[in-house]
């Protein structure tokens, strides 16, 4: 990154602390949009609540869950990643709850610990209320409640998809872990040394034993850095490998191409709705990726653990939730066409992005573990060719992402 840049992320990061696990950001004074809510419900987290939510929402407003990892606070890691800019352009509300030091020295998650991973317990209860409450006072649309995090954030986010499936449409993992890899520190720092060996149905049967969930699955966004020497790129894979097989997805990709210089690999369902897909960032170290976005804008600043990649991951995460479309306003149909041909007549390429999942809900917290052995099912029994074909062309580079 450049002197100018590093100069003003530590002009607004005046405390950096030397880095301890997985890491990112030491806690600082950051100007922040964020507001604090002190009263939310029952904490046996006891984490802090911070939220911004945009003067104007969108029509069936969603909510995004932004986990920071390690090192660093709500704030912090808003200023960064600069996903308070994309709620106010896109009209979404925003969730960043916040670790305290009193519950892990280095402000982690506490993603590996049994009483914080399981649903209805510690830091994924708190989680789980939050959600609650925002989601009451600012008539939320249950089903586009969304979640993603960085590095201890992002293995506290396979957490809450785990633990609280019939809650999240989605999620999206940076540099992160799959869910009920480890139920200590010292299993949590193998993990992230090396990864995990389990086989996509072992790793499938952690997820399915944290709740008794019987629904469709979250769809699921994987990033990370190819040169990753804190989080072996590997627990990636094994992210990937966990969720195609709650989806009933082969390992096989189902399309492979070049997102802005990195790879992308991609599997839909039936009706061409993309389920999971995986960006490798090449040689792209410990860290979320950023760079300009599809709309020609740049989102979040360069810092520790935030890295200048070519590609902005907080862009692509929400165009992935479905959210990178204007705030909605009524449409009308052009003189002389139908109602129901108004949207195919407006509609040009890039194609919208996908509609979320229904989701049901329910809290998570540290890996648990507590659910009915079940495979996502297919939206209809016929295929969706139109759409198939379409997503391919997207996945192959050959038509442009919304």
């Amino acid at each position: 990154m450049s002197l100018v840049n590093n100069i003003e992320f530590l002009r607004h990061l005046p405390k950096m602390n030397a880095f301890n696990g997985l890491g990112a950001l030491a806690p600082a004074a950051v100007p922040t949009p964020l507001v604090e809510t002190t009263e939310f419900g029952a904490n046996p987290g006891a984490l802090k609540m911070f939220s911004y939510v945009p003067e104007q929402l969108a029509r069936s407003p969603a909510l995004v869950v932004v986990l920071h990892g390690c090192g660093q606070n709500a704030a912090s890691y808003d200023l960064g990643a600069g996903w308070s800019t994309l709620a106010k352009h896109y009209g979404f509300a925003l969730l960043m709850p916040e670790q305290q030091s009193a519950n892990n020295a280095n402000t982690c998650f506490n993603w590996f610990d049994p009483e914080d991973t399981a649903r209805g317990q510690g830091e994924a209860a708190s989680i789980r209320e939050m959600v609650g409450h925002i989601a009451g006072a600012h008539k939320i649309d249950p089903r586009r409640i969304f979640v993603t995090g960085l590095s201890a954030g992002g293995a506290m986010a396979t957490v809450m998809l785990a633990t609280y499936p019939d809650v999240f449409a989605a999620g999206a993992i940076i540099a992160g872990l799959p869910f009920g890899v480890a139920g200590n520190l010292r299993e949590a720092l193998g993990a992230m040394m090396q990864g995990s060996a389990l086989s996509a149905p072992e790793l499938g049967d952690l997820v399915r034993k944290a709740s008794t969930h019987k629904g469709d699955w979250p769809r699921i966004s994987v990033w990370h850095g190819s040169a990753d020497r804190t989080v072996h790129p590997g627990n990636a894979d094994a992210v990937v490998r966990q969720w195609l097989d709650l989806h009933g997805l082969p390992l096989a990709a189902m399309s492979k191409a070049d997102v802005d210089g990195h790879p992308r690999e991609v599997w839909w369902n039936a009706d061409g709705e993309t389920l999971v897909e995986s960006y490798s960032i090449t040689d792209m170290a410990h860290g979320t990726p950023l760079g300009l976005a599809g709309n020609d804008e740049r989102y979040g600043v360069e810092g520790a653990f935030l890295i200048e990649a070519g590609i902005s991951s907080s862009y692509h995460i929400a165009s992935f939730f479905g959210l990178t479309d204007k705030v909605r306003q009524p449409q009308i149909a052009p003189t002389g066409v139908p109602r129901e041909n108004a949207d195919t007549i407006s509609m040009t390429i890039p194609v919208p992005a996908d509609k979320p999942e229904p989701a049901t809900g329910r809290s998570s917290g540290r890996p648990g573990k507590k659910q009915a052995k079940q495979q996502g099912k297919p939206r209809s029994n016929g295929v969706n060719v139109s759409r198939v074909i379409t997503r391919a062309l997207t996945a192959a580079g050959l038509m442009k992402q919304p």
